[in-house]
């Protein structure tokens, strides 16, 4: 087995120029008194660089030609990670900036980003690309690897913004609603993770016939590829919801103190 690190001209420019155009961004093209946090341009260039580790390591060539485990372990990086620290690399001073410039572009994007389509959109583009010929077609062609790639971090995209947006143009999501809709991801994965870890049977030919470069038979391959989808959402996603439940709770609590701040004090009887 001989492995290789990718570097075709697209897979670059989407890498390179998203790069650049931060850069540009953060740096030149700041307005005078704008401030930029170094952890939030760490995030985002952590970000680009899992994506190459992601889909331009050997880890792409072990997913596609060997084991489908590994390639889950590609699809959780693309939905849950990069996306998460794209969105909270966004420096939000300049980024209510650029969206007050443009309220055509956050009349749209209140539109796509409503938690309903997105998680909808996440949720099915997921599963459908797990159906095995779809899958297969993904693995065969590169144009629809690509396209599979695409459209499952993009709708990531917008739930990470739901969960961490930090613009107040465009904020994130109610602390209740984020609790319903990490509650809905983690129920629309059910059913395939069902399908892959309890069918009995390998859902993927590639994988059935691929040289087995590990002690690992093709079934037990799709099964532990199961476990890391449901496992890599829950890490996720439950981290997420104790947050989001404590901190509404402290809001609610907040809110009570608010209308009631001095509570009188029974009467004593003489």
């Amino acid at each position: 087995m001989t492995l290789h690190w990718h570097t075709e001209p697209l897979l670059l420019a989407g890498l390179l120029i998203p790069a650049w155009l931060y850069a540009l961004w953060i740096g030149p093209f700041r307005p005078s008194g704008a401030t930029v946090p170094v952890w939030r341009v760490v995030c985002f260039f952590t970000a680009l660089i899992l994506s190459y580790l992601a889909v331009g390591s050997p880890l792409d060539q072990i997913g596609e030609d060997y084991l489908f485990s590994v390639h889950m372990i590609q699809h959780l990086i693309l939905m849950y990670v990069t996306p998460v620290l794209s969105i909270i690399g966004l420096p939000p001073e300049l980024l209510d900036q650029f969206l007050n410039r443009h309220p055509g572009l956050v009349q749209f994007l209140r539109k796509i980003l409503n938690p309903v389509v997105t998680g909808a959109i996440f949720s099915l583009t997921f599963s459908l690309w797990h159906v095995p010929s779809l899958y297969e077609a993904a693995l065969a062609n590169k144009t629809i690897h690509i396209v599979e790639h695409i459209t499952i971090w993009v709708p990531g995209l917008g739930i990470a913004w739901n969960l961490f947006s930090p613009s107040k143009v465009l904020p994130t999501v109610s602390y209740p609603g984020r609790l319903l809709m990490l509650f809905i991801l983690m129920i629309a994965q059910l059913p395939v993770f069902g399908i892959l870890t309890m069918s009995g049977n390998v859902l993927y030919p590639t994988y059935e016939w691929a040289p087995r470069i590990i002690d690992l038979s093709p079934i037990d391959d799709q099964v532990l590829g199961g476990l890391f989808m449901k496992v890599g959402g829950m890490l996720f996603v439950l981290p997420i919801f104790g947050y989001c439940f404590y901190q509404w709770s402290k809001t609610t609590q907040s809110d009570e103190m608010e209308i009631d701040p001095n509570p009188s004090s029974p009467q004593t009887e003489k």
